[in-house]
C-alpha cells in the first residue's frame, strides 16, 4: 500500500498569508485559503521551519533484552511530568541523525554510534508545519552525567515497562511517544540512508 491517490478534491488553495507574530522559533500567520467548495477565509498557522529530532538510545540490558534510555522531565507549557526521550532543534546545517546524536550527549552525557534516521512527521498538520524526526542509535559510553536542567533523571527501560508507562499516561510529548512506539511496534530499521550511518545493531 502506498500514499493515497492525489485527485485533488481535497486540496485547499492558499491565497496569501500575512504574518502576526514572528521569532527565532516561529511566526504565527493568517493565511487566505479556499476551501474546494468555494468557501474562502483566514485560517491560522504556526510557522517553525526548523525540525526536532529525537534519538531511540538502545542497548543490551544486563538480562539481554534490548532497553532504550529515558529521560524524566517537567514540561512548561503543558504543566506536565513524563518520560521522554532525547530531542531537540536541527541546528543549521545538521542532519536529523547528526542532531539526535547531539542532543543525546547534551541532555545525557551519553555518546552513541550507528545512528539511523526511521521516519519524520507533522504533529499537527492543521495548523503548524513543525516537522518531528524520529531517529535510533546504539548506546556507546556514558562520558558526562545528565544536564540537570533537561532532566530530573535517567532510566534504561525494557519493552515491557515502556508499555506500562504508555498505558499508564506517563510518556505525554508526541514525539517521544511516536518514537516509542515505534520501537514497540518494531517496525525495523526505517527509511534507507536518510541522515544516518547504517541501521541500529541488535547486540553489541
Amino acid at each position: 500500500m502506498t500514499g493515497p491517490e492525489h485527485a485533488g478534491t481535497s486540496r485547499w488553495r492558499v491565497h496569501g498569508e500575512r504574518s502576526l507574530y514572528e521569532s527565532p522559533w516561529l511566526s504565527l500567520r493568517l493565511l487566505d485559503v479556499e476551501q474546494p467548495d468555494g468557501r474562502r477565509y483566514e485560517h491560522h498557522a504556526v510557522r517553525q521551519p526548523v525540525p526536532a529530532a529525537c534519538c531511540l538510545v538502545l542497548r543490551d540490558g544486563p538480562d539481554g533484552q534490548e532497553e532504550v534510555l529515558l529521560l524524566g522531565r517537567h514540561r512548561v507549557v503543558t504543566g506536565t511530568w513524563g518520560w521522554e526521550v532525547p530531542a531537540g532543534r536541527v541546528e543549521p546545517g545538521e542532519t536529523p541523525a547528526e542532531a539526535a546524536a547531539r542532543e543525546t550527549r547534551e541532555e545525557t552525557g551519553w555518546e552513541v554510534a550507528d545512528v539511523r534516521h526511521l521516519s519524520g512527521f507533522h504533529p499537527v498538520g492543521g495548523s503548524a508545519d513543525h516537522r518531528f524526526e524520529v531517529c535510533a542509535a546504539r548506546a556507546v559510553r556514558q562520558v558526562a552525567d545528565h544536564d540537570p536542567v533537561e532532566a530530573d533523571g535517567l532510566v534504561w527501560a525494557p519493552r515491557a515497562h515502556v508499555r506500562r508507562l504508555v498505558r499508564e499516561g506517563l510518556v505525554v510529548e508526541g514525539l517521544s511517544l511516536v518514537a516509542l512506539l515505534w520501537w514497540l511496534a518494531d517496525l525495523g530499521p526505517g527509511l534507507s540512508g536518510r541522515g544516518g550511518a547504517g541501521a541500529p545493531r541488535r547486540g553489541s
